[in-house]
């Protein structure tokens, strides 16, 4: 029996391609059209050279006229035929009409770009503001370590030995990589990075510079002092990082928690919690939970994430570990309570594998390898309320130090020299990643035009930034242009330890939300199963709900399931793993867009090969929406993949239905009669 002819590109199918294609076309436009711009090495270019054009340059204050462009440097300058590369150069102008001495930005990191810096608006009313890109993060040759990321991302636990050796065998896997596509990993260092913003001097035409630099960054400013002492004016640093501060003895650290102790003592509510706060978190440290509910928590991670958490004391600067939170977080743990731990573990293990560029990490932490080989020879790691978690981390428990090919630069500078240049050392009392006693002891005193200021009760550079900006642009501003040190305007901040949300309430959140979504999605592919059988169908408006909006809904809370299973069961498989994503989300999707479309009444043969329709097209969905953006944007992708799987499981149907409809094939079971198929057809 032939089927009645229908219309194929119905209103309800015109306006479902035109939001399917709106949608591919949105992450279309995230995979080709928001990736970082690409610098390469323009033809017949030379070492020095410098090209610029007319941009703007977005800053906390609006937009700003500014020149960007590419320098061309030589990959290693100790070899005269070593390959050229390129660098990204940005000179945000300044104002005024005769700009004072510019300002050249020094970020920190280390494995950071150079490119970001938003406050540049604080200093060009009267200074062009000049960036230029870190080798090995910013530039044509990235020292990007996959490898290193999918082996902490796939870790139990950051500080067991069988992770130390994972990240090692990473470390070197990398390195050997890099090296056959042709990289010198002998370039990589300090000195070479300090050369590269010589070079860009030159070109600028600038006859002396400023230098404002900011915690690894400071090193950089340092060597560039003792290299080239007459180009530089003045120099500010903030959060300083003297040779040997890439490494974090468990003493010093412990004299950081002896500072918020002392300022628990003096604080109501954190001392109706602990009388000693240092005890307790040495308490702490060693009774975290192993689990929270039925969720396991992982306590190297914890440790970790809890020491990089003690080094902003402000919210604004630390985020949701700021120290405060942390220490809560700390406490809580010492009663019993791991709900923040929790936290403080899945954000760790969230972020922080991805949070730098491994191999650019490792290039520049090698300039304190000699410190790195005393340090771990005399277990100066060990002795103290927390140990050195943040050193281990980062050294992969020492084992770096044989991972990765040594540098003839990484000697050079292992020791302070004396500097005449005009220098402001500037810290907070708090600051666990570069305490201010380090500056004080170890580089104050060959400064003899040096000048420090210690700031109270703010901890690292993010703090700086965001912790009263006014004061801090007076400080820096009068700084450069006179000599002298103005810090009036500040006001001493205080950190309170009873954090309006607190690590633990937001874990109950979280978790809640997890069900919550969980659970819908489930009751919910039960319900539309159950609604196909008893009633054949949805209708139009039902079915088009489903399969758009609310299937975005089934998408989160498959995804969720995946994530409760993952960290329930599967301890080493990351939240952010590719299969993980894929099937989670694109499973439900699937079924439930087939649920959505079905009628109980067609054939096996048609059910089954829609079936096949929404489900392949809504995992392959899921598939390429993960891999929309680049591992950078790791936390981006699960979301995605989630937009892609309902992109896919629709596609194909829609597709399947105009193919179905054009053939005017019949979708019933054959064993229906000419009238009732012919009534079927007419209203479907």
């Amino acid at each position: 029996m032939t089927a009645k002819p229908t219309r194929i590109f119905t209103p309800a199918r015109i306006v479902a391609l035109a939001l399917v294609s709106l949608a591919a076309l949105g992450l279309a436009y995230l995979h080709f059209g928001t990736g970082t711009d690409s610098v390469s090495v323009p033809s017949r270019a030379h070492a020095g050279q410098l090209k610029l054009h007319s941009c703007h340059y977005a800053t906390e204050n609006g937009s700003y006229r500014a020149d960007c462009g590419t320098l061309v440097v030589r990959e290693n300058r100790h070899e005269a035929d070593s390959r050229l590369i390129a660098l990204p150069v940005t000179r945000i102008r300044s104002r005024s009409a005769k700009p004072s001495v510019p300002i050249f930005r020094l970020q920190g990191g280390p494995g950071k770009t150079n490119m970001d810096f938003t406050p540049a608006s604080r200093f060009a009313d009267n200074h062009d503001v000049v960036l230029v890109g870190y080798r090995g993060v910013d530039g044509s040759s990235k020292l990007d370590c996959p490898e290193v990321t999918s082996a902490r991302e796939h870790s139990r636990d950051f500080l067991t030995e069988k992770s130390f050796r994972a990240d090692a065998a990473a470390f070197k896997a990398c390195a050997h990589r890099l090296q056959d596509d042709g990289v010198d990993l002998a370039g990589y260092t300090l000195p070479e990075r300090v050369d590269d913003l010589e070079a860009a001097r030159r070109a600028l035409g600038y006859q002396r510079i400023d230098l404002v630099s900011e915690s690894v960054g400071t090193r950089t400013a340092m060597i560039y002092a003792w290299r080239y002492p007459q180009r530089i004016h003045r120099s500010v640093m903030i959060g300083v990082n003297p040779p040997g501060g890439f490494l974090w003895d468990a003493k010093t650290t412990g004299e950081q928690i002896d500072r918020y102790a002392a300022l628990c003592v003096k604080d109501a509510s954190c001392r109706s919690r602990t009388p000693d706060l240092a005890a307790s978190l040495h308490s702490a440290y060693q009774r975290i939970p192993g689990h929270w509910w039925f969720l396991p928590i992982k306590k190297g991670i914890v440790k970790t994430g809890a020491f990089w958490g003690l080094v902003n004391a402000t919210t604004d600067g630390g985020g949701p570990i700021a120290a405060p939170k942390t220490i809560d977080t700390l406490l809580s743990a010492d009663r019993g309570d791991g709900s923040g731990a929790w936290l403080l573990s899945l954000m760790a293990q969230l972020i922080f594998p991805r949070q730098q560029l491994w191999g650019d990490a490792a290039a520049i932490g090698r300039s304190d390898a000699a410190y790195a080989r005393r340090f771990f020879a005399t277990h100066a790691d060990r002795g103290s309320v927390i140990g050195s978690p943040g050193a281990d981390f980062l050294w992969a428990g020492g084992r770096l130090l044989d991972s990765w090919p040594a540098s003839p630069d990484e000697n050079e500078y292992t020791h302070v020299q004396d500097s005449k240049v005009e220098t402001l050392l500037i810290g907070g009392n708090l600051d666990f990643a570069t305490p201010p006693q380090n500056a004080t002891r170890e580089l104050l005193p060959h400064l003899p035009n040096g000048h420090q200021v210690v700031l109270r009760n703010i901890g690292h550079s993010d703090d700086f930034w965001v912790y009263q900006p006014a004061a801090s642009k007076r400080l820096i501003n009068t700084f450069f242009d006179s000599g002298r040190v103005d810090r009036s305007l500040y006001m001493d901040n205080r950190v309170d330890f009873t954090p309006s949300t607190s690590q633990g309430t937001i874990a109950k959140i979280v978790l809640a939300v997890m069900l919550s979504f969980a659970a819908l999605s489930v009751l919910s592919l039960l319900w539309m199963s159950l609604r196909v059988r008893r009633r054949g169908a949805f209708g139009r408006k039902a079915s088009g709900a489903l399969r758009s909006l609310y299937a975005l809904l089934l998408g989160l809370g498959g995804w969720f399931v995946g994530v409760l299973i993952v960290l329930t069961a599967l301890p080493s498989v990351p939240l952010q793993d590719e299969l993980l994503a894929a099937f989670s989300a694109g499973a439900p999707i699937g079924l439930g867009t087939y649920l959505a479309w079905v009628n109980r009444d067609w054939s096996a043969r048609t059910k089954a090969t829609g079936f096949a329709a929404a489900a392949g097209g809504a995992l392959v969905g899921a598939w390429l929406g993960f891999n929309v953006t680049s591992a950078a944007f790791g936390l981006l992708a699960p979301p995605l993949a989630i937009v892609g799987a309902a992109i896919g499981g629709n596609l194909l149907l829609l597709g399947l239905d105009i193919a179905w409809d054009r053939q005017v094939r019949d979708r019933f079971a054959a064993t229906e009669g000419k009238e009732t198929l012919e009534t079927r057809l007419s209203t479907g």
